[in-house]
């Protein structure tokens, strides 16, 4: 019977130790995989119970899908006899490298993560931010597109939507409405808050409680001012603010009341 002495020592001393590791390293990444797709899924329904936000809760899952893989990778790597320690060290220069050139947009991604948690708004506010006034539209992990009054689509990064005031005109269900009139110095001051009071107290959008406020603010340079401070649901203000200020103007004029604006007295003289 021939013998293969050659033979015998590359099958046990490469073949067969080579064989068992590439087995084991498919296992490994195999069940790693497994593993990987069991804890992103309980960790998928834990987010759902959290009631959290669809989409920062798969922008997570992705990073957590993603990390996990790279731990397999490199178990499986590591059971091959790969240095695993050089390629981890790579992949850390890579990430800090990649890190600092995206250090804007990570900037906004950790904006994006705070707005989807703490929620200062939500679509469908109307909000001031960035210098932006307008309705949300959408709150995406980087950016927030924001409606303006005049139909004009504004993607406003959202680190400068965290990093400054954020107001958010809906988020209360009510709001009061603050407006001025003013009246000259020879009208009747007694009949001037009648009518005002008149009109507030009679517009059906405006509400009982709180009370509205009509006081006199202010004896200005050529009129008397009044504050007419109602409260009315949210949705109303502009609708409230408009029908107010031109019933005030109609009233005022059928009850002879003037409303004084400035004037310029210009005198002329002759020349000798």
């Amino acid at each position: 019977m021939f013998e293969f002495p050659e033979l015998e020592t590359l099958v046990d001393g490469y073949l067969l130790p080579w064989g068992i590791n590439i087995v084991l390293a498919a296992l490994i990444f195999i069940l790693g995989r497994m593993v990987a797709k069991f804890i992103v899924k309980l960790t998928g329904k834990l987010f759902s119970r959290s009631k959290m936000d669809p989409m920062l809760s798969n922008f997570l899952l992705v990073i957590l899908n993603t990390l996990l893989l790279l731990f397999v990778v490199v178990a499986a790597l590591d059971q091959l006899g790969v240095d695993t320690t050089s390629l981890v060290a790579l992949v850390g220069a890579a990430g800090l490298a990649i890190g600092l050139s995206l250090q804007g947009s990570l900037q906004n991604f950790a904006a994006g993560v705070m707005l989807l948690v703490f929620k200062p708004f939500r679509a469908g506010d109307y909000v001031e931010a960035a210098g932006i006034s307008g309705v949300v539209e959408e709150i995406h992990i980087f950016t927030t597109t924001i409606c303006t009054v005049d139909n004009k689509e504004v993607i406003v990064p959202n680190g400068d939507i965290y990093g400054g005031n954020i107001i958010n005109y809906s988020a209360k269900e009510t709001r009061r409405v603050d407006m001025v009139f003013g009246i000259g110095y020879g009208d009747d001051l007694k009949k001037a808050k009648a009518v005002l009071n008149d009109i507030v107290n009679n517009h059906p959008l405006i509400l009982a409680d709180p009370e509205p406020t009509v006081a006199i603010s202010e004896l200005a340079d050529s009129s008397v001012n009044f504050v007419v401070r109602p409260w009315v649901k949210t949705p109303d203000y502009w609708t409230v603010k408009f029908e107010i200020t031109e019933t005030v103007k109609l009233r005022f004029d059928q009850e002879g009341i003037s409303i004084p604006f400035p004037q310029m007295d210009v005198h002329m003289q002759k020349s000798a």
